[in-house]
Order: C-alpha cells, then sequence, then structure tokens
C-alpha cells in the first residue's frame, strides 16, 4: 500500500467514526423515543430498559452504515477538491479512478462485514431482546397495559385498568374487563373498584384478584332468536373474585433465549431459505384447503348444467310468488342467509390468502435486504465519491443536504415497494432491489462526470441550454438608455 492510499483511507475514516456515532445514535434516540413510553413506569429497572434498547439498537446498524459511507465519502472527497488536493493529485498523473480504487477497496470490506452483521448478529440480538421481552412480560404483568387506554391484547378480552401503581405495578384502580362474544354466546362485563396482579402457577395464566365490584352476565347461549331479543340477563355483586385469562399468546413457555427461534427475523440468510420451503409447502396446502369447497361447488354447479343442457327450458322448483306470506319469508330469509354466508366466506378466504402472501412477501423480503443493503454501501459511496469530486465542498453543510436528499429517496422507495410487495402487487425479489436498481445507473452515471471533469452543478451550463425557450416566450427588453 502506497502513502497515498494511506492518506486518502485515514482521510476517509476520520468523519467516518464521528458520522456513524452521531446516526447511531440519532436512531437509537428514535427507538427511545417509541419504547420509553411502554417501558418506563411499569417496575423495570433502568438496567433492564438499558439492556433492552442495545438489543432492539443493533438492528439500525443496516440502515446507518450505508447513510455513514455515503456522507464520509461526500464530505472526503469533497475536502479534496476544497484544498485542491484532487487537483494534484491529477496534475502528479493519477486519475479519479485510482485515487477512489483504495476506498472502493475498503468499503467493499465494510459491506462484506454489514453481511456478516446482517446475517449473524442482528438476528441473535432481535431473538435476545424478544426473549427479554417475554421475560418481563411473565414476570411483570403491568408491562401489556397502559393506564386509561383499552387494549386487546389478551386474547378474547377487552380491558381498561384506570390507574395501576405499585412498586412492580401489580396494584390497580378503576378495573373494567369485557368479553369479546359473538352475538349468540353469552354476554359478560366486570367491573371493579380495584384490584391486583398476583402470580399464577401456570406461566400460561395470569391471574387477576378483584375487590368491590360486579359481573353483568347475559344467558343467550342455544336460546332461539325471539328469546334472545329480551336479553336475560343478571348481576352478581362480589368482595373478591380471583380471575384467570389465558395469555398463552402473549408469552412463551420457553424463556430459554435458545428455544425462542421460530421467528423468520432470528434467522440467518440460509435458515430463511429452509422456512421459505416450509411455508410454501404450508400455503399451498392452506389454499387448496380454501379453494377446494369453491371448486366443488363449481363442478357441481357444472354438471347440473349438463344434464339440463338438453332442455329447451329449467323448470323452475317452485314459484315463489304462490307460496303464503309466511312460507315466502321464509324462504327470502334463508336465501338471504345463504347468500351472506357466501359474501363472508368469499371475504374471510380472501383475508386468509392476502395474509399468506404478506408473510410470504415479508419473509423474501426480509431475506433479500440481508444482501442489498450490502450492494446499497458500494452505490452510495460511488455517488457520494462523485459527488464530493464536483461539488469540491467539505464539511457539514452542502454534503450533509445532499447525503440526506439520496438517502430519502431511497428510504421512500424502500418503504413504496414494500408496501406494493406486501399487498402482493410487486414481487418481494423486485422489490427488495429495486432502489438498488434505481440508484445504481445514477451512481454510474455521475461517476463518469466526475472522471471527465463534467460541471453537472454549472447553473451558467443549465441557463445556457433553456436560454432559447426562455427567449421564445419573454419580451425583448429594450435598453434603460432608450427607456
Amino acid at each position: 500500500m502506497k502513502k497515498l492510499d494511506k492518506y486518502i483511507i485515514k482521510t476517509f475514516f476520520g468523519p467516518f467514526f464521528f458520522i456513524f456515532s452521531v446516526l447511531f445514535f440519532i436512531f437509537i434516540v428514535n427507538i427511545i423515543w417509541t419504547q420509553m413510553s411502554q417501558l418506563t413506569g411499569k417496575g423495570l429497572t433502568y438496567w433492564e430498559i438499558i439492556k433492552l434498547l442495545y438489543y432492539l439498537g443493533m438492528n439500525v446498524v443496516s440502515m446507518v452504515l450505508p447513510l455513514t459511507i455515503l456522507l464520509s465519502s461526500i464530505m472526503t472527497f469533497g475536502d479534496f477538491g476544497e484544498r485542491y488536493e484532487l487537483a494534484a493529485m491529477k496534475a502528479a498523473g493519477i486519475s479519479l479512478l485510482r485515487v477512489m480504487m483504495p476506498l472502493l477497496i475498503t468499503v467493499s470490506f465494510l459491506a462484506g462485514i454489514l453481511f456478516f452483521f446482517s446475517n449473524n448478529v442482528i438476528p441473535d440480538f432481535q431473538r435476545k431482546a424478544k426473549n427479554m421481552l417475554f421475560n418481563i412480560v411473565s414476570s411483570k404483568p403491568a408491562i401489556n397495559f397502559t393506564p386509561g387506554v383499552f387494549i386487546d391484547q389478551i386474547s378474547g378480552y377487552s380491558v381498561k385498568f384506570d390507574k395501576i401503581y405499585g412498586e412492580k405495578g401489580e396494584k390497580l384502580e378503576g378495573v373494567f374487563l369485557h368479553k369479546n362474544a359473538s352475538i349468540y354466546d353469552d354476554q359478560r362485563t366486570i367491573i371493579a373498584k380495584s384490584g391486583k396482579f398476583a402470580p399464577a402457577e401456570d406461566r400460561n395464566y395470569l391471574k387477576l384478584l378483584l375487590y368491590n365490584g360486579y359481573v353483568f352476565e347475559d344467558n343467550i347461549t342455544n336460546k332461539p332468536y325471539e328469546e334472545r331479543k329480551k336479553q336475560p340477563n343478571q348481576s352478581i355483586k362480589f368482595d373478591t373474585l380471583v380471575y384467570h385469562f389465558d395469555i398463552s399468546e402473549l408469552i412463551n413457555n420457553a424463556i430459554e433465549q435458545e428455544k425462542i427461534t421460530d421467528d423468520y427475523r432470528f434467522q440467518t440468510y440460509n435458515e430463511v431459505n429452509e422456512t421459505l420451503v416450509k411455508n410454501r409447502k404450508g400455503n399451498v396446502a392452506s389454499l387448496n384447503s380454501i379453494t377446494s369447497p369453491v371448486i366443488s361447488q363449481t363442478n357441481s354447479y357444472v354438471e347440473y348444467i349438463d344434464k339440463t343442457k338438453s332442455k329447451e327450458k329449467i323448470k323452475e322448483p317452485y314459484k315463489i310468488d304462490t307460496l303464503k306470506s309466511a312460507k315466502k319469508l321464509e324462504v327470502l330469509y334463508s336465501a338471504y342467509n345463504k347468500i351472506d354466508a357466501l359474501k363472508s366466506s368469499i371475504e374471510s378466504n380472501e383475508n386468509a390468502i392476502n395474509d399468506t402472501i404478506k408473510l410470504h412477501n415479508k419473509i423474501v423480503i426480509y431475506q433479500q435486504r440481508i444482501v442489498s443493503y450490502s450492494f446499497t454501501c458500494i452505490i452510495f459511496f460511488l455517488i457520494g465519491a462523485s459527488l464530493g469530486s464536483i461539488i469540491r465542498k467539505g464539511g457539514m453543510g452542502l454534503p450533509v443536504i445532499i447525503a440526506i436528499v439520496i438517502f430519502i429517496i431511497f428510504y421512500v422507495l424502500n418503504l413504496s415497494v414494500e408496501n406494493l410487495s406486501w399487498k402482493g402487487t410487486m414481487n418481494p425479489y423486485f422489490a427488495a432491489w429495486l432502489p438498488n436498481l434505481v440508484l445504481f445507473p445514477f451512481s454510474v452515471w455521475l461517476t463518469y462526470k466526475a472522471l471527465t471533469d463534467s460541471q453537472v452543478f454549472d447553473v451558467e451550463k443549465y441557463k445556457a441550454l433553456f436560454k432559447p425557450i426562455i427567449e421564445k416566450f419573454s419580451k425583448p427588453k429594450e435598453h434603460e438608455r432608450y427607456q
């Protein structure tokens, strides 16, 4: 390695470490801003909060590193141009491509590190964060609830507590529990002045002790419609009531870190491949179960049409106008119920198919971004180095503005194609790589312009280009002395 290469790399890593630290701090602050309201005042120690934020914060490295490379490369080559070091290198017979080469190799090495980090470190930290949340949920139930807000995280219930206090957030005031039952099942609502969380023998259940309240219940199960309209109900006053919630969906029996591995976000690139193969087989089976009743019903209609095809006219089983009014209403009501059931079935099947597509596309995008973000580092370097050599401005002024604009374009593209892919309107593989495919030609064009010393940001050049058009639509001005 020559001295010039060492100098270029040393100049690059000066702003690189500073910018990486600042951006990492900004992204972490964003996580703190969104998570702190859910963590503070819930009986957690400062060490638990810091540890959890540390685990969650490792995920931002995949976005921070490309942006850091973009900004550092603009500042580095902008400083070279501003201090006429770039001009001196070119005067000595060193091309811009040769100047960029040591940093291109360095950035490629950083891209490889990012791939290793995204493939091995980030999934492990995400698993640890999830494991820690499971531990917190199981040991401190109040973490799931916000005072004064209805929540439906507990399956089958809507819950609200006016006040949560105590050393571990175990004491409650103003308890309201409502069972989310269908219109054909018993309705139940419990109101209590106070209560508290208590440890349950089974971790899958949340034990709640309630004091001074009422249980309101409608007994309508297995009763005819006319009786259900009367809403037979009962209210029971209690001094103490013990209530258990099934929270098996909210927490996991397996608290050990090694057992929580079923989520695709905790897996490496090759493990996600295996997950996709399993999901495809499961998706085929689920789609067959959804479509087979429709296909069989369609086949029965086709067979019916084939049987009656030779006849001139299909005879109706009976004319509805000939029926008595009571029987007519019954037939119409039955037909309406069948149509309504078919509509509900179609909507349910459509939602199930959309959820299946969305999950599959999420997994594919997550897997492809492990690789695509590494290529983003190289593309951002080409853009940053070319822009820096063209604008010849260093420091934290213009380079920061340009870098932020480019990153916003990249980020908006990422979110847009992600949403399109989740809806099933775009191939997930194409969606994961589209931002890179859009920016790569731009980076090649900028690099070409930088190598040929083109004045991309020369305002006079663009004025001269549009001058004929402007003159065509503007009136000629007389000289001042003739006015």
